[in-house]
């Protein structure tokens, strides 16, 4: 009887014993976590802005980490005291290991979000292991430097764990109460980020976001999404939505819901013919979609002070609207967005790759009437697979960076790694390879790069100077001033893509062509690398309509996106030029609106990465995950505390998704009738 008891003793003291061994660990791993979070907080006031209050947002970054911290230390013990009480040493080793990769982790979100000011997400699993790694070496991720930082990073991480492990000296209690408390946690359901994100700058609630919990949270919803899949034609779920459909800004007549969800009749008016003057014979279609073009420092009332003078200047000559919005976040969402108003599937419609359905777009349809049909970019077209949807959409002609000749100047290499051609010689070479006298009407799609990150020019100390000589104009203060050169690499990028533009502009305007020529100028999105200032902001994007055939000019203050572009294109060419279209299809956008004053008639799904699908905008309203913002002019937004609205939104978003889902599944657009009407076979 005294041996069993002395037994259970020393059984009961081992475990006390590992409990307080591991209490020690996870303790350090808490101050490690802590440290390096006020780290974060002044690491990015350095670099780029403190956040607003600063005090206040920091101890809501550290009651998030430690929020993160308890939510997994049950887990861990668990692991460690089943190891403990076979290999005590090698129990003590598997937590360091473990809890160093934690820490690594955690600093290379923190650097991710320090580059890209937006915490990254589930979206890496929707990219190639090549543009991952073209991404990361064009960031000087694999720099001589920052394998250093990382060697030198394990070796300051591993010996923290041990030394500081050995001045802790938990007590029992506290020993006992870190994977209680840890479990409780876990029963009760709440997610680390406890602490509200509710600041008035996006920069700042981002910032106080826990960057690994946000990581892992990401990556759970993208393996296990809990999404029950409805049959969205089901007669419960029409009645469910009856009323949210009844009230949305903008309908559709849907001819075949059953079969294929998004066709519908083509009934979007044209309102571009009176700006124009109607020429003999069919315009030339010129799209240049700009890298990361914001409103945010774009035009005489960008907030952040305009630093585009030339598109400033054009935008009086042309049809503006100020208020307009890209479809997503990243590159990924704007040629099927601008070209054929798609849906984005799971990842964006680029990413069904050969799997997508067939559909129409502006190439196929134009095609089909006469016109020849081209793509230009500095960059490689392989990358999101752009160069798959444009062969579906029988493209004449694809110029990339495969198949720029000599004498042509790339953007400068960072550690072997360049995202592609200036954007002077990408508009010099099509300029030299594009015939003015073509008895074919022209379109053509250019995209920029140059205004990319890391935002290297082979011109950069003369475009330093300019901005230099611009932050002098904008009359700023010395704290202003100071904010704006640490992005000064940024807005030097932005000076130079709109030099490019002035320079592409006025030698189009010496060919024979100019005069029977619509340009279309528009950011794929907002540059992410300076800080946003709300939700909206990263959509939001100037449209200019510029030509010679336009008879008046127009700023336009209603809310239009990139997928009302193609459907009004096509009916004013419709109307005033004879091009066939069909009397069916599955545009998302209903056209531009062009009126003068601040509203939107539009519903539209925005999709901010390949696996963040979170915003819709719907009248006056802006959804993002379950908040609403209410929208005002120069896209400006205002918390909205609305159950009412908050339903109705959310099941406009859900009817959506779901039709989405359902595309993607059935992978059905429209009839292979209209299909091969319109989309005639590649020469």
């Amino acid at each position: 009887m005294k041996t069993g008891t002395t037994s259970k003793h020393k059984s009961l003291e081992k475990f006390y014993l590992a409990c307080k061994d591991f209490a020690a660990i996870s303790l350090t791993l808490l101050i490690l976590i802590l440290v390096i979070r006020i780290v974060e907080f002044i690491y990015n006031g350095v670099v780029h802005q403190f956040p607003q209050p600063f005090f206040l947002s920091l101890i809501g970054g550290l009651i998030n980490s430690t929020g993160l911290w308890f939510k997994y230390q049950f887990f861990f013990w668990l692991l460690y005291i089943l190891v403990y009480q076979v290999r005590p040493k090698l129990a003590q080793g598997i937590l360091i290991v473990i809890f160093t990769i934690i820490t690594l982790i955690e600093i290379a979100l923190i650097r991710y979000f320090s580059e890209a000011l937006i915490p990254l997400g589930a979206d890496v699993f929707g990219y190639s292991r090549e543009e991952i790694m073209q991404t990361l070496g064009s960031a000087g991720a694999f720099s001589l430097l920052s394998l250093s930082f990382f060697l030198i990073a394990v070796t300051v991480i591993v010996t923290v764990l041990y030394r500081l492990k050995k001045g802790l000296r938990p007590s029992k209690l506290l020993a006992l109460m870190i994977p209680l408390v840890s479990f409780i946690f876990l029963l009760s359901g709440f997610s680390s980020s406890i602490y509200p994100s509710s600041f008035t700058s996006d920069f700042t609630n981002n910032l106080v976001i826990n960057k690994s919990d946000f990581f892992y949270g990401e990556l759970y919803k993208h393996y296990f999404p809990g999404e029950v899949e409805t049959d969205i034609y089901d007669d419960g779920y029409l009645g469910m939505f009856s009323d949210s459909m009844d009230k949305q800004p903008q309908g559709f007549t849907y001819v075949d819901r059953k079969q294929f969800p998004f066709l519908h009749k083509g009934d979007t008016s044209n309102v571009l013919s009176p700006f124009f003057r109607k020429g003999n014979t069919k315009p030339n279609i010129v799209i240049i979609l700009v890298e990361g073009l914001g409103r945010a420092f774009s035009n005489d009332d960008a907030y952040l002070g305009s630093f585009t003078p030339f598109l400033d200047s054009l935008s009086t000559k042309s049809i503006y609207f100020s208020n307009f919005l890209s479809s997503g976040g990243r590159t990924f969402a704007a040629l099927p967005s601008i070209l054929a108003s798609l849906p984005f599937g799971k990842n964006g419609f680029l990413e069904l790759g050969e799997k997508a359905p067939q559909h129409l777009s502006l190439l196929t349809i134009l095609k089909s009437s006469g016109y020849q049909t081209s793509f230009y970019y500095g960059g490689d077209a392989r990358f999101d697979k752009m160069n798959v949807f444009l062969r579906k959409n029988k493209i004449d002609e694809i110029k990339d960076i495969a198949s720029f000749p000599s004498g042509y100047s790339k953007l400068p290499a960072q550690n072997g790694f360049s995202w592609g051609y200036t954007d002077k010689d990408l508009y010099k070479w099509y300029l030299n390879s594009r015939p003015a006298d073509s008895r074919s009407p022209q379109m053509s799609i250019l995209l920029t790069v140059a205004s990319h990150s890391p935002f290297l020019l082979n011109e950069q100390g003369k475009y330093f100077k300019v901005f230099d000589k611009h932050i002098q104009k904008l009359g700023l203060n010395a704290e202003k001033t100071k904010e704006y050169q640490a992005y000064k690499y940024q807005y030097s990028s932005i000076l130079y893509t709109d030099d490019a533009l002035r320079s592409f502009i006025n030698e189009y305007k010496k060919r024979s062509d100019f005069g029977n020529t619509i340009f279309l100028i528009t950011g794929d999105h907002r540059m992410p690398e300076i800080p946003m200032s709300s939700k909206i902001d990263r959509y939001h994007v100037p449209l200019i309509i510029y030509s010679p055939l336009l008879e008046r000019t127009a700023k336009i203050e209603s809310v239009s996106t990139h997928f009302d572009i193609a459907p009004s294109l096509l009916s004013f060419l419709r109307q005033d030029y004879q091009v066939n279209i069909p009397s069916v299809n599955t545009w998302l956008g209903k056209g531009l609106d062009t009126s003068r004053s601040f509203r939107n008639v539009h519903s539209a799904p925005l999709i901010q990465t390949k696996t963040a699908f979170n915003d819709y905008i719907s009248g006056d309203y802006h959804l993002n995950g379950q908040m609403v913002y209410k929208l005002s002019n120069n896209m400006e937004e205002e918390k909205v505390e609305d159950k009412n609205i908050l339903l109705r939104l959310n099941s406009q978003f859900n009817e959506f998704k779901s039709k989405n889902n359902k595309m993607a599944l059935k992978q059905s657009l429209i009839p292979d009738s209209i299909y091969q009407k319109y989309s005639p076979q590649k020469k």
